[in-house]
């Protein structure tokens, strides 16, 4: 498995799904998924906090399906879920688990994405063995806070390559754009491709 060719768009979930709502956005995930690379979007990662292990298999193994190769399906932090639903990789938050000790329990059997907030953690991603970084927030963003702007991402791609370097935070076209001409190799999103993606 390999990581798509740049412009790497990934979509993230909005995090949204619970118990009572599950099969509701369930079905809006999987129809997302379906039209996903009508617009280039290569990567579509599953961030839903508050499912049970069940409901995450449920979800990631059926988007895995709906993806029918097209698109990349990665699962937000859980390696053994994403493994046992067959997901492309997984994404590991700051916080989570060491990317050296994931890749080594892993080996090639999954691509690895690391959420990243400073030039030392994205230097350390990529040392350690993960196969791109998500760096942000770049522009300001709701419950992010201010953006570090442009000239940082520009290093912070610099610093990490030859690892992927996915901008985050308040992208949208125009944003977007302006990351890539910085040096990232694509963007990552939440409201701005959940928007674009939605069914109409």
């Amino acid at each position: 498995m390999r990581l798509p060719d740049a412009p790497i768009i990934c979509c993230i979930s909005e995090g949204r799904a619970n118990a009572d709502n599950f099969r509701e956005v369930r079905s809006s995930i999987l129809e997302k998924i379906k039209i996903a690379s009508r617009f280039s979007v290569n990567i579509f990662q599953i961030r839903e906090k508050s499912l049970t292990a069940e409901q995450l298999f449920d979800l990631t193994s059926s988007a895995v399906d709906a993806a029918n190769g097209q698109v990349l399906i990665f699962l937000n932090d859980r390696v053994d879920i994403a493994l046992a639903a067959g997901a492309a990789g997984v994404h590991l938050p700051s916080c989570g688990l060491p990317v050296d000790w994931v890749r080594r329990h892993v080996g090639s059997g999954l691509l690895i994405g690391v959420s990243t907030h400073s030039m030392e953690e994205a230097v350390s991603a990529r040392d350690s063995g993960a196969d791109y970084a998500a760096f942000g927030p770049v522009f300001e963003s709701p419950g992010k806070g201010n953006g570090v702007g442009m000239m940082e991402l520009a290093s912070v791609c610099a610093a990490a390559a030859p690892m992927p370097v996915l901008a985050l935070g308040g992208i949208e076209e125009k944003q977007a754009n302006e990351a890539i001409r910085s040096g990232a190799a694509g963007f990552a999103a939440i409201r701005h491709l959940n928007k674009l993606l939605e069914p109409k």
